[in-house]
C-alpha cells in the first residue's frame, strides 16, 4: 500500500509537470456517471449509496479545481429524464443529497465558490428548490471570481426552448414585431437567454462511466468545446484521471 501510494504520488506530479506552462481551461464541465455502477462494483448493498459518494466527491474534485486555477466549474447532477423515470425512493435520496450534502457543502465549507443553478426548479421537491435558491442568494456577493453551477432538473433542449420563450416574450414587452425579430435575431440573443447567460461557455466537458453521448447536456454552450470521456465511475474518479483529461485537452489543435 505505501509502494503503491508513493508511487501514485510521483504519477500525479509527473502529470501536473506535464500541464505547466501549457492551456488551461477555464471552464470544465462534468457530466458525474456511474454512481450506482459503482457501488454495485464496490459490493454496497443498496446501490443508491453511489449517489451518496458521488455527491461527497465533488466537494473533493472542486477543490483540483481550484488548485489548478480552474475558476469555472459546471456539475451535471440530475436531468429531466432522471427525474421523470427513475423510482420515487432514488429521487427522493438523491435530492435530499443535493439538500444536506451538495448545497450545505458549497455554502458553508468552501467559500472560494459561488453557486449558480441550471435547469427547471420547478420540476424538483419544494425543498429542495429552496436550498438550492438559498445557496445561490448566500453565495452571490462572495468576493470571489469562482463559480460552480450546478445542473439539476435539467435538459439541453428544454433550455433552449425556454430561452427562445423568454426571448419571444422579452421581444412582447419591448413592442417588437415577429418579423422585426426574425430579421435581426442572434445566436447572442439568444445564449442572453439561457440559464447558464453570463458565464462563459464550457472549454472542456468530461464525462465518466465509460459512456460516449452527452445526454443532452449544455447542447448550445458546448458546441465548440473539447470532449473527454473517462471509463472510470464518478466517485473513483481520482487526481490523476482529472489531470489525464487535462493533459488530452492541452494536447489538442484549436
Amino acid at each position: 500500500m505505501i509502494l503503491r501510494n508513493a508511487l501514485y504520488a510521483i504519477y500525479a506530479r509527473r502529470l501536473r509537470r506535464q500541464l505547466a506552462g501549457g492551456p488551461m481551461p477555464k471552464h470544465v464541465a462534468l457530466v458525474i456517471d456511474g454512481n450506482r455502477r459503482w457501488a454495485k462494483q464496490v459490493g454496497l448493498a443498496n446501490p443508491s449509496l453511489g449517489h451518496k459518494a458521488g455527491a461527497e466527491h465533488i466537494e473533493r474534485v472542486l477543490e483540483w479545481s481550484a488548485d489548478l486555477g480552474i475558476r469555472h466549474v459546471t456539475i451535471f447532477v440530475a436531468s429531466l429524464d432522471n427525474l421523470r423515470k427513475r423510482g420515487d425512493d432514488e429521487v427522493r435520496f438523491l435530492m435530499e443529497l443535493v439538500e444536506a450534502v451538495i448545497t450545505e457543502r458549497l455554502v458553508h465549507r468552501r467559500g472560494r465558490w459561488q453557486v449558480r443553478v441550471a435547469g427547471r426548479l420547478d420540476a424538483l421537491p419544494d425543498s429542495t428548490a429552496y436550498a438550492l435558491k438559498h445557496a445561490v442568494d448566500l453565495t452571490a456577493e462572495r468576493d470571489t471570481d469562482s463559480e460552480v453551477t450546478i445542473a439539476i432538473g435539467y435538459d439541453g433542449r428544454t433550455e433552449i426552448a425556454d430561452a427562445f420563450r423568454s426571448l419571444l416574450d422579452d421581444a412582447a414587452r419591448h413592442g417588437r414585431s415577429l418579423e422585426d425579430l426574425a430579421q435581426t435575431i442572434t445566436p447572442d440573443d439568444l445564449a442572453a437567454h439561457l440559464y447558464t447567460s453570463g458565464q462563459p461557455d464550457p472549454d472542456l466537458v468530461i464525462r465518466t462511466s465509460g459512456e460516449r453521448r452527452m445526454s443532452s447536456f449544455l447542447l448550445w454552450q458546448a458546441a465548440r468545446s473539447e470532449l473527454y470521456f473517462c471509463d472510470v465511475y464518478w466517485p473513483g474518479f481520482r487526481y490523476v484521471d482529472f489531470l489525464r483529461a487535462l493533459r488530452s485537452y492541452a494536447a489538442r489543435s484549436r
